[in-house]
Order: C-alpha cells, then structure tokens, then sequence
C-alpha cells in the first residue's frame, strides 16, 4: 500500500467537497479524476464504504500532511469492492483501532463487531479470516463486549440493515475515536486506518 504514483498536475487535497478542481479536491474527487468519471466525492469507482472512510481521513488528516494522501488515490479508483465489503471492511477498520480508540467508542465498535459475527458465519469461507478478526479483537476489549453483552437485545441480523446503519457507523466511529484519543501520531495512525480500508476491499 502507499506505492502508488499520481501524475503532475492534479488538484491540491483539501477538506470537503469541491465543485471543480479549480477549488481544490478531496481524497475521494480525486479518485474520480483518474478512474474517468464525472468529478465527484462519490465516484462509482470506490465501495460506498471506503469512500466514506476516504472522506473522513481526508477531513481530519492535517493540512501539513494531506498531500501524502494522494499516493492512496489511484487504489481508491478501482475499489468496488463485493457484497462482503460491507462486513469485512468496517472489521478491518475496528480491529485496527479498538485499543486505541476511548472506551465509549470501544462499546460502540464491539456492538458493530456482536452483531457482523452471525454475518460471518452464515458467509462461511468466504468471510473466515474476517470472523477470526471479530472475535479476536472482542477478546480485546472484554469490558465494552459485556457491557453491550448485557443492554443488546438478539434479533436477527440482515446484510442490508447491517451495510446501511451498522457497517457507516463503525467506519466514523473509528476515525473519530482516534481524533477523540488525540494520539500525537494522529495523521500516521488515519492513513495507516485508510490503508487497512483498502487493503479490505478488494478490486
């Protein structure tokens, strides 16, 4: 990861969304440049997820080290990713972060971790690397898995439930746990987070 070049002259990385790169760009409008489509923080070319998660580390990487980011642009840009991104990203995400993040945000990543498990199980192979990953990172953190052991109720749990509320709210709550913690190597620990991102979404 990292290893990758972007031609001269694109836009300068900056925070938000652009209308034209005459404006600037962020991570994610950048990645919409190279792959050819319109100009975009949404491009087609990136999982929803990770693109989520590109944003976010965009946002809150500091000016001084933003521009380290576009080396990350060209991964981005062919990164749609399959129907068990939606699970295998977010715990990618959480079991790089979970002992780094505050205890609030702890519980939170342990409920998201609860309820992928069934997920994947019910994947089987498919998803078997991912299911080590969520129980070893449970493991981690035996506080926040009791505590939410104890508020959670058991329900089924639904793929598409899971990637439209569960799945976006454990990739903010990593990103914004480690800006919470205020770790002194914030930027190295976001790209490191976004590297992980990608490396769980496969092209």
């Amino acid at each position: 990861m990292g290893s990758s070049t972007v031609p001269d002259g694109l836009p300068l990385l900056s925070r938000g969304r652009h209308r034209t790169p005459r404006r600037g760009a962020s991570l994610t409008e950048v990645a919409s440049l190279l792959a050819g489509e319109p100009w975009s923080d949404h491009p087609g070319c990136t999982h929803p997820l990770l693109a989520q998660l590109a944003r976010l580390v965009n946002d809150h990487v500091s000016d001084a080290h933003r521009h380290e980011l576009a080396t990350l642009a060209a991964d981005l840009a062919d990164r749609r990713g399959d129907d068990h991104t939606w699970v295998r990203l977010p715990v990618a995400a959480a079991a790089s972060t979970i002992l780094d993040v505050p205890e609030p945000t702890q519980r939170i990543l342990a409920a998201g971790l609860l309820r992928a498990e069934p997920l994947c199980i019910d994947a089987g192979p498919a998803l078997a690397e991912t299911l080590q990953a969520t129980r070893a990172s449970l493991e981690l953190v035996p506080g926040a898995t009791t505590w939410v052991g104890l508020l959670r109720r058991r329900s089924p749990v639904d793929l598409a439930a899971f990637a439209q509320h569960t799945a976006p709210a454990m990739v903010r709550c990593t990103v914004e746990g480690l800006v919470t913690a205020q770790h002194p190597d914030l930027d190295h620990r976001l790209r490191a987070l976004l590297e992980v991102g990608i490396a769980a979404c496969p092209r």
